[in-house]
């Protein structure tokens, strides 16, 4: 049996170490020794932390802007109401399984101001998903299935507010987690957002 490709070995123990330690404590000589490989290999495949972040934001976690990237390409499939369950689906796990990995980040000021530059160098950050799905919303609305005044990127921003905001609140629960599963999360929040834009 072969072993794995270096980078995604590196790609599994940074995500592994950030989900545990967090990202503004884990290192990269950390994430190497877990890799079982140099820092020099690392950097190899990753100029900087902040890339292998991105990196692990968009190969280990579940995937957010592939799906709004195909939905705007083709509006008018499917219905509404079940492009954004799924939508709401997937926004629920990717900030579910992020939100250790980037809460660190908070305690450190000065780390977190060096990431977001590194963020806006690489064309990325959290905005993203709401432009994302403000520009779906926006082609749903050309095609008349989202009413012409409808705000779109208040509506975007509702959803995956709501999406975010469940990672977070409910973690602090004494059940750790939020009352509803994630499918009934995800289809009420898609028809409550359904029924005031279309």
């Amino acid at each position: 049996m072969q072993p794995r490709p270096a980078r995604q070995r590196i790609l599994d123990a940074a995500h592994e170490l950030m989900l545990t330690v967090g990202l503004a404590r884990t290192t990269t000589k950390e994430i190497a020794r877990a890799a079982g490989c140099s820092e020099a290999a690392l950097y190899k495949h990753f100029a900087a932390k902040e890339e292998l972040f991105i990196s692990v934001l968009k190969e280990r976690l579940p995937q957010l802007g592939t799906l709004l990237d195909e939905l705007t390409a083709g509006p008018g499939e499917g219905s509404l109401e079940a492009n954004l369950t799924e939508i709401a689906r997937r926004a629920a796990l990717f900030y579910e399984q992020s939100f250790p990995i980037a809460a660190s980040l908070y305690a450190e000021v000065q780390l977190k101001r060096r990431h977001d530059d590194a963020l806006r160098e690489l064309g990325s950050g959290p905005h993203r998903p709401i432009e994302g799905l403000a520009a779906y919303l926006r082609a749903e609305q050309e095609v008349g299935r989202v009413r012409p005044g409808a705000d779109t990127f208040a509506a975007a921003s509702l959803l995956l507010g709501a999406c975010s905001q469940r990672a977070y609140a409910f973690d602090m629960t004494e059940a750790g987690r939020p009352p509803q599963s994630l499918d009934e999360f995800a289809a009420a929040v898609a028809r409550t957002l359904v029924e005031g834009i279309a």
